[in-house]
């Protein structure tokens, strides 16, 4: 194929892409009172699961500090259409996550026939893999993460004169960021894959900087959970094992492409 032939394939796989985005996203926008209700403003409610579950566990052990979002802040909005083009922007982001593996599949789809026949073999699974990661990325980012960051941003105060009436574009704007990064970071044994495929990355330079990766990991989890260590392991944990998986992976890519040589 030319070059202008390319050109002309990555359009249509942008485009149906973009169709399964708009599909998903229209659906957002109709049942908007399940999107919001349910999903965007419950973790700052005491009766969500994540804070039902560490109010349980605060009981059981005597750790005041688990009992988190026990008094939820106020919502406001502030600007004349903010909340219509908040409602509009969260439909994107719930379109852009549930069309996600059809994006890659159209991804993927693109670039497999440039492809060797081994390199196709051992990246088999990759849709499957890679969707089953960012699923699992959104639901830790959503259910760990995201009660445990409101919790610490909505009763942080600097003095007991402000009182926090959060804006709504703010909260929804940290919500959104907090879920799709952690959607992104699960997809670090990817990246760390295709990284390796392509000789950027080593499993002697990732264990080398195993370290620096460890107290980075321990550093952010410190600053979005509260005061105490079960809440930061609970963190911390899965982050460290994707590293590991990572590593795995590395020297395993390095492995099969060290018996292509010979």
């Amino acid at each position: 194929m030319s070059f202008l032939e390319h050109l002309e394939e990555l359009r249509w796989h942008l485009m149906r892409s973009v169709i399964a985005v708009m599909v998903f996203a229209i659906g957002a926008f109709i049942f908007y009172d399940f999107i919001f209700n349910v999903l965007i403003l419950a973790p700052k409610n005491p009766e969500f699961f994540t804070n039902k579950m560490f109010f349980i566990l605060s009981e059981y052990t005597g750790v005041e500090s688990l009992k988190i979002n026990r008094h939820p802040f106020q919502i406001i909005n502030i600007n004349m259409a903010g909340q219509f083009a908040t409602h509009i922007s969260v439909s994107l982001v719930i379109g852009i996550i549930a069309s996600f593996p059809y994006i890659f599949y159209e991804f993927w789809s693109f670039l497999k026939p440039a492809l060797y026949d081994n390199e196709k073999k051992h990246a088999r699974g990759s849709i499957f893999y890679t969707s089953f990661l960012f699923a699992l990325g959104i639901l830790f980012g959503y259910y760990i993460i995201t009660p445990l960051s409101v919790h610490f941003l909505g009763s942080y105060s600097v003095s007991d004169q402000v009182l926090n009436q959060i804006n709504l574009t703010s909260y929804i704007s940290s919500i959104t960021s907090i879920v799709l990064a952690g959607g992104v970071i699960f997809e670090l044994p990817v990246l760390i894959f295709f990284l390796s495929k392509i000789g950027l990355v080593s499993p002697e330079f990732l264990k080398k900087h195993r370290k620096h990766s460890v107290v980075l990991i321990l550093i952010l989890s410190a600053i979005i959970t509260p005061p105490d260590i079960f809440s930061q392991v609970l963190v911390c944990l899965p982050l460290l094992l994707l590293y590991e998986i990572g590593i795995k992976i590395s020297k395993r890519v390095q492995k099969n492409q060290l018996a292509n040589l010979e």
